[in-house]
């Protein structure tokens, strides 16, 4: 289950996620907790026989969510579901500057059992260009509160970034651990276009890291998290043993998942060959007034879920799973392909044990040139 909260505080230049900055004070909390409601009663008919494994409460800055509301919408989200595993992760994404002890306390009570903060730096000068609301001081502060509150806490970080060196990095990488924090994001600054940062790019106004930089960071932050004994389990993400992202792991396997929220994306499997994705509208106002609810849907078939399983699994260290593949597509994934695997595998681009194709991390910085060829 994906739950999209749509607001924060202030719309980050380099954001293109479906978000709107909005005072807090107006912050509609009750009523969107109704409208959740409302839709999860409306997708009633898809959750008979599905097993609920995970949630995750992304935005926005969920963290700007009354607890009490969370929980009341993680309470009917549970009760719905016949079946759940044993241990199920419950995720609630956070900003430093919207994250107190009392606040992950609460949440804790209110079923959250793991909080992924977005620090991105712990460079004041980085948080500045990034437009971020919190200085280092408040992230260290913020991820100590949540290890102390919480039973897992993940952290975000960005390279890449004009003016960053390498040493800032590795200390920025040692300062997060040292808070007792054992799963990481880290990925590069992207320059999406319909953000601020993508117009002032438009205008060479934004001074960019040269790719050669972005390889030289992405294997620093490899090497460093290595010595700290952790697992480079997806290309962007790191943890140490036990502590990956379920949550993640279940999308990348490509697994089904249902999403409730403005702007919120589903995508579940209708029989061998067939799933079915849609996108709920993403303008706030209208998803509280119930007036529409999906604006866009498609239908996926054997070729789509194929390339999707190709894209999403190679992305990880245990690569993409034949079997299961075949399972969801109705057909053999490696059917008109075996030329372009043959000659990956000969490059050295994949490997495979007969069960599963996978992509050296030694290779992971051509990855998307890998996966295109495999289209």
């Amino acid at each position: 289950m994906y739950i999209h909260f749509p607001w924060c505080a202030r719309k980050c230049p380099y954001c293109d996620f479906a978000t709107e900055p909005l005072r807090v004070g107006e912050l509609p909390h009750e009523a969107y907790t109704d409208a959740l409601l409302r839709e999860l009663d409306a997708r009633a008919d898809d959750l008979p026989g599905r097993t609920l494994k995970s949630i995750f409460f992304g935005g926005g800055t969920p963290s700007l969510w009354k607890p009490a509301e969370l929980g009341r919408a993680l309470s009917a989200i549970r009760a719905a579901f016949d079946v759940e595993v044993e241990r199920l992760e419950v995720t609630v994404e956070c900003n430093p500057s919207s994250l107190t002890r009392k606040n992950a306390a609460l949440l804790r009570e209110a079923g959250v059992d793991r909080l992924s903060i977005g620090v991105q730096s712990l460079r004041d000068s980085h948080l500045d260009f990034l437009g971020r609301l919190h200085d280092a001081d408040r992230a260290i502060t913020a991820l100590r509160d949540a290890v102390a509150e919480m039973p897992r806490v993940s952290a975000d970080l960005m390279f890449g970034m004009p003016g960053q060196s390498e040493a800032e990095l590795s200390k920025d990488i040692a300062r997060v651990a040292d808070t007792g924090v054992r799963h990481v994001s880290a990925y590069a600054l992207t320059i999406e276009e319909k953000t601020m940062f993508g117009s002032l790019h438009r205008a060479g106004k934004l001074r960019v890291a040269p790719e050669e930089q972005y390889a030289s960071m992405f294997e620093l932050v490899e090497t460093r998290f290595a010595e700290l004994g952790w697992i480079h389990y997806e290309v962007s993400n790191y943890a140490a043993k036990g502590e990956e992202s379920r949550h993640n792991l279940h999308y990348w396997r490509g697994g089904a998942y249902l999403g409730l929220g403005a702007a919120a994306v589903g995508c579940l499997d209708r029989g061998p060959g067939s799933a079915e994705r849609w996108r709920n509208d993403p303008n706030p106002r209208r998803y509280l007034s119930e007036t529409t609810l999906v604006t866009e849907t498609e239908m996926l078939g054997p070729e789509e879920i194929i390339r999707e399983s190709l894209m999403l699994g190679l992305r990880t260290i245990e690569g993409t799973c034949l079997a299961d593949t075949a399972e969801r597509a109705g057909k053999n994934p490696v059917q008109g392909r075996e030329q372009e695997i043959e000659t990956a595998l000969g490059r050295g681009d994949l490997v495979s044990d007969g069960q599963r194709l996978r992509v050296p991390q030694s290779r992971w910085l051509k990855l998307d040139g890998i996966v295109r060829d495999l289209f």
